[in-house]
């Protein structure tokens, strides 16, 4: 504990893994003297502008993320990709630190004021922030299902936008029915309409954006039967999955293997590959036509003649 604190003080430090605003500072009986004092002796670092930690040495990231999220004000929280790192929907974390805050502030974090490896803060604004705001994780920031509907309506593409809902449900962050009760929360929502449709399918079991692709543009355009996703088997106390490729050779199991080109350039190729696979082995339906020009099976349709 360091000398000249109140207890309050280093509860709060330990709390904010030593790291306070300077505008924290009243709260727990901190004289602003005594924080220039440690500065100029060296015993704390400023990392922004009113932002200390209070050790000497290179703070780790969560040190990093208080200080930014301390630098944007009270009522900020860690948001987008930065909330995504800390609830463990990406593994390779982004070198700036993204802070939503109340609407109508406006934070302004020069290069000039960072100390040195200090991450660049990005800003956002949000009126919705006290409702996004998880009530009690800490460092302060936005509920998961909120992470991941920011990060969709700031995504490029649709595919990229249904990839965090993926990612989320598929790591266990959260449920399809919690991401479409939020989706729901909001009065504006980018892709709402596709996306609600995909997370009924997450919810079936689809684990990547790849599975999704398949099941819209292969298995339900040509009839062929629902797959089983995601699917264990138990042997005494460990169990596979179904789709572990040395398992399922050491079964027995048929493996047909496709990518991303094979999916998005030949979807009725492939379906009529699973087709034929299957009645091999026992079903009895047959492949369906997607459309006009379809090569699916034998009851493909022909373009009409002119």
């Amino acid at each position: 504990m360091t000398v000249g604190l109140s207890e309050s003080c280093q509860q709060l430090l330990d709390w904010q893994m030593g790291v306070i605003a300077r505008w924290q500072a009243p709260e727990v009986g901190l004289d602003p003297s005594f924080i220039d004092r440690r500065l100029r002796r060296g015993r704390w670092q400023s990392l922004y502008r009113g932002i200390y930690a209070t050790f000497t040495g290179q703070p780790d990231r969560e040190g990093l993320m208080w200080g930014a999220v301390l630098r944007a004000g009270p009522g900020a929280a860690l948001s987008y990709q930065t909330a995504a790192e800390l609830d463990g929907l990406i593994d390779t974390p982004i070198a700036a630190i993204h802070v939503t805050v109340p609407p109508r502030r406006e934070v302004s974090v020069s290069d000039a004021e960072r100390r040195a490896g200090a991450p660049r803060i990005i800003v956002h604004q949000s009126a919705r922030l006290a409702t996004a705001l998880h009530p009690v994780r800490v460092p302060p920031r936005t509920r998961v299902e909120e992470t991941v509907l920011d990060l969709a309506q700031a995504s490029a593409c649709f595919d990229e936008a249904l990839a965090w809902a993926v990612a989320a449900c598929a790591r266990r962050r959260t449920t399809h029915t919690a991401l479409l009760a939020a989706m729901g929360a909001r009065s504006r929502m980018r892709w709402r309409t596709e996306l609600a449709a995909a997370l009924d399918d997450i919810g079936g079991g689809i684990h990547s954006v790849l599975e999704y692709r398949y099941v819209r543009g292969v298995e339900r355009p040509h009839g062929l039967p629902r797959g089983s996703r995601q699917a264990r088997q138990s042997r005494g106390s460990r169990s596979n999955y179904l789709d572990t490729h040395n398992f399922m050779a050491a079964v027995g199991i048929v493996t047909l293997r496709y990518g991303w080109a094979d999916i998005s350039e030949r979807p009725c190729q492939v379906a009529r590959e699973v087709g034929l696979a299957l009645r091999k082995r026992g079903w009895t339906g047959c492949v369906t036509a997607c459309g006009l020009t379809c090569t699916a099976g034998p009851g493909q349709r022909k373009p009409l003649a002119g």
